[in-house]
This record gives C-alpha cells, structure tokens and sequence, in this order.
C-alpha cells in the first residue's frame, strides 16, 4: 500500500484577514499540508505572535518572500498580497510549475489596459495574465479545472454576478438596466486598518463609498459583458455597515418578460445552479440574510418580482472572507486538482 502524500501549500501574505482565513481552511483541507507561510512585514515572527488564537494549530513562521525557494518547496502558492505585488512573482512561481492561485485583483482582468487604468500600475507581465483565469467556479468551472493561474474574484464582484449570471445568461433582463446596491461588513477592508472601518467611525452608522469609482466596478462589467456577449456599463455602488463579516448584494433589472413570477425565477434558478453545491436558492417569499453565510462557503440567493415596476430583485449573501475571498480560492484548487469541490471547506455557517 503507497504512502499517503499531501500537496505541499504556500501562503504569500499570510498575515492578513484572508491569509488567516486560508490558514484556518487549509489546516482542516485532508489533501494538503501547509508548508510555507510568507510576509514582507513579519519576517521571522511566528503566525501565533501575529495571531495568538492559531498559536497551538499552525505556529509557523513567517518567510522571506523568494520565489525560487517557495517553489522548490510548494506545488501550489495562494498569493494573498495588495494589488501590483502578486504579478511580481507569479511569472517566475510558474515557470517552477506551481499551481497559483492570486487573491488580488492582477490577474482578474483580460484587458490589462483595463486593470492600469483603474488601479493605477502598469504591468510587465502580459503574456503570464494572458493565461489566467477568471476563478468563479459557478462559471467557469471547466477552465478552472485545466489552468495553472487562477484570478480569484474580488467579494462584491462575487456575491453580484452570482445574483445577476443566471438573468443576464438565459436573456432574462434588459442588460444596461441592472442596478447593483451592495452591502459589505468592515473587513473587507482588510489590514491596517482604514479610517472607514475603524470602530468609531463604522458603528452605528452606514455609509456609500467610491460611488461611480469603486475599483470593482469593471471586474463586474467584464463578465457581465461576456454573459450578454456585448459590452455592458453597469451601476455599482458599494456600502459599508457594522459588522465584520458578510456582503449583501441586491441587484435590480428590467425584465423582458413582464408575465414572469417569482416562482418561475425561482426554478430558473435552481436550475442554473443544480451542479454548483455552494449555491442555495431560497424559496418563495425567504430573503437571504448574511448571518447564514457567516464562516461558510454558501452564497444564499433570494428572488422577488415587482409587477408594478416590471423589475426582478435578486438578493445575494456570503460571507466576504470565505465565498469571497480565501473559501472560494480552495474551491477553486479542488478543481484544480481534480478533487471533490466541496473538499475541506465549512457547509454549514455560524449561527446565531
């Protein structure tokens, strides 16, 4: 009988919100074994002086970046870095045949002009990003399973095309009428903190940001234009609230077919989704919450139909750490690796 291998993981920017929560699901995921955990900021420091809750579960120590040494050690990498530090060292990663899997926005877009003229950095590495692929398993499941770099989607982007895929693929909606109003709990604006999301600021108050300018905004645009199969300008605009998990995207459109009700829309749904397990439709009149998804992969979509306005209203929640960050990305490995989707990843949020 062969000797049980695990797959040998890294973590570059492991000291993050995303980085921890890719620690916590990796350590539990029974194919890999995490390996390297990497940081410019904490090199020498152990993840338990940085985290003293993962001290007695995954006290390894924070690396020197080097790629030629994480791939000499590491057959798949998770780069959870700020944008413009993952396309540094993805192309070298790759050459030493790594799996990537980057949680940034570098390689999300296939228009790089795109990605410089909202993020503000000009790329050298356009032959690497011409491989990437877009990493939202409800879509793209097929060329997951077959790429080595995967462009992991931001959290809004996330939660609003699974609201908005199954109009815009089935021609449900009139396109450039959709609307995306999404809500988003503090920690999606990671480490340091910003002033936004700092306690005193945040509590008791809710407030839009980057309106008409937020950097999610063309992430959206580009794959909603490739399930309408023309260019799309779509209204986004991005909240925060006070809690530290979760998003809720409420998406509104114009439908075609003035005679649909909210039970058709329901079964559409459900069948869109019937192969994807991390997508629950919920049934009539039951609108998702975000306290469901809470430390689960699960994104929950509710359905509602104005007969006065001729409008659909698609509700959508998850939790932005896991469907929308690091949750998502693991997903996005077991296809990789030809595993069972769900493999390692919490069914089931925390409730209350």
């Amino acid at each position: 009988m062969g000797k049980f291998r695990r797959v040998p993981v890294g973590i570059v920017g492991a000291s993050g919100y995303g980085g921890v929560q890719l620690v916590r699901l990796l350590m539990d995921h029974p194919e890999v074994e995490l390996v390297y955990l990497g940081g410019d900021n904490s090199i020498g420091k152990s993840l338990g002086d940085l985290y003293p809750h993962l001290a007695h579960a995954a006290n390894l120590p924070i690396e020197a970046v080097e790629p030629e040494i994480i791939a000499r050690r590491c057959e798949v990498v998770f780069l959870s870095l700020s944008n413009g530090l993952a396309c540094q060292i993805a192309p070298t990663l790759l050459e030493k045949g790594c799996k990537i899997l980057d949680l940034s926005a570098d390689y999300r877009f296939s228009n790089l002009t795109t990605y410089t003229n909202w993020y503000g950095i000009e790329r050298s590495d356009r032959s690497t990003a011409a491989t990437a692929i877009y990493g939202l398993p409800e879509l793209y499941r097929d060329r997951i399973s077959e790429a080595q770099l995967i462009g992991c989607p931001g959290c809004y982007p996330t939660a609003s095309l699974l609201a908005l895929s199954p109009l815009l693929k089935q021609g449900l909606i009139v396109p450039e009428t959709a609307i995306i109003d999404a809500k988003s709990g503090t920690s999606d604006n990671g480490q340091p903190a910003k002033t936004n999301s700092l306690f005193t600021e945040a509590d008791n108050s809710i407030a839009a940001y980057n309106v008409g300018r937020h950097r999610d905004t063309p992430e959206i645009e580009q794959i909603c234009s490739d399930l309408a199969g023309h260019e799309l300008t779509i209204q986004f605009t991005p909240h925060f609230i006070p809690m530290v998990r979760g998003i809720l995207a409420t998406v509104y459109a114009t439908m075609r077919d003035p005679g649909l009700v909210r039970d058709d829309l329901i079964t559409i749904f459900s069948a869109f989704y019937r192969n994807s397990p991390w997508i629950k439709v919920c049934g009539s009149g039951i609108y998702p919450q975000t306290k469901w998804a809470n430390g689960s992969n699960l994104c929950y979509i509710g359905l509602e139909v104005d007969p006065r306005t001729g409008r659909v209203i698609v509700m959508s929640a998850i939790d932005n750490l896991i469907k929308g960050k690091a949750g998502q990305a693991i997903q996005c490995l077991n296809l990789m690796m030809g595993w069972d989707e769900t493999l390692g990843l919490p069914k089931l949020g925390f409730y209350p």
